[in-house]
C-alpha cells in the first residue's frame, strides 16, 4: 500500500492467564461487523495479537511496514475498570508481567532503544470529550477498554476523529476485512 492508504487498523490481544476469551479482541470483532459508519470512506483491517510481547513487537512493525496505515488503535482491556479510557502515550518502561509464554521484557522495557514515550498526535482528551455515551464514562491517559455496545460507538467516534485530524474523508460503512496472522 502506499503512503496515502486507506486503511485503518484495530487491534485486540488474545486469551492471557484467566481470561480465555480476551474482550477486547471481542470488542474490536463487534466493531467489524458494525462497521465505522455509513460515511466512511476507509477500509477497516483488524487483527488479534497474542500477549506475546515479542510477537506483539514484530506484528505491530509488519502492519507499519506492510500496510501503512494512517492510523492503528490498540484496544486493551483491565477487568477492573469502570470506563473507557483512551491513552494519550505509550510508555516503553514498567512492563513486568509474563507474556503468555513466560516471558519479560529485561528490565521492564519493550523497546530498548526506543524512546521513553510515544505521543498520539490526536488529543484524547477532546477525542473522550466526544467518544462519552451516555452511561459509560469516557476518560483519557489511562489504558483500560471494557467491551460492550457503547464501546464500539466510542471507537466510531475515535477513528472519526483521527480521520478529521488529518483531513481524510470518513470511513465505508462496510466490513471490515481481518488481516492474516501468517
Amino acid at each position: 500500500m502506499d503512503s496515502q492508504s486507506s486503511c485503518v487498523v484495530v487491534t485486540g490481544f488474545g486469551p492471557f492467564r484467566q481470561h480465555l476469551v480476551n474482550s477486547s479482541w471481542e470488542a474490536v470483532k463487534e466493531l467489524s461487523k458494525l462497521g465505522l459508519g455509513s460515511d466512511m470512506q476507509v477500509e477497516l483491517r483488524i487483527l488479534q495479537l497474542p500477549v506475546d510481547y515479542r510477537e506483539v513487537k514484530q506484528r505491530v512493525t509488519r502492519i507499519w511496514e506492510d500496510l501503512r496505515p494512517q492510523f492503528v488503535v490498540h484496544v486493551g482491556v483491565d477487568p477492573a475498570a469502570k470506563a473507557i479510557f483512551l491513552e494519550q502515550c505509550s510508555k516503553n518502561r514498567g512492563y513486568r508481567d509474563a507474556d503468555i509464554r513466560g516471558f519479560r521484557p529485561e528490565c521492564g522495557v519493550c523497546l530498548p532503544d526506543g524512546p521513553e514515550v510515544i505521543a498520539s498526535e490526536v488529543s484524547m482528551k477532546e477525542v473522550s470529550r466526544r467518544a462519552a455515551v451516555q452511561g459509560v464514562e469516557v476518560a483519557f491517559s489511562r489504558d483500560a477498554v471494557p467491551p460492550n455496545n457503547n464501546l464500539i460507538r466510542s471507537q466510531r467516534t475515535c477513528v472519526n476523529a483521527r480521520l478529521e485530524h488529518q483531513g481524510r474523508p470518513r470511513c465505508r460503512a462496510s466490513a471490515a476485512r481481518p488481516l492474516l496472522s501468517d
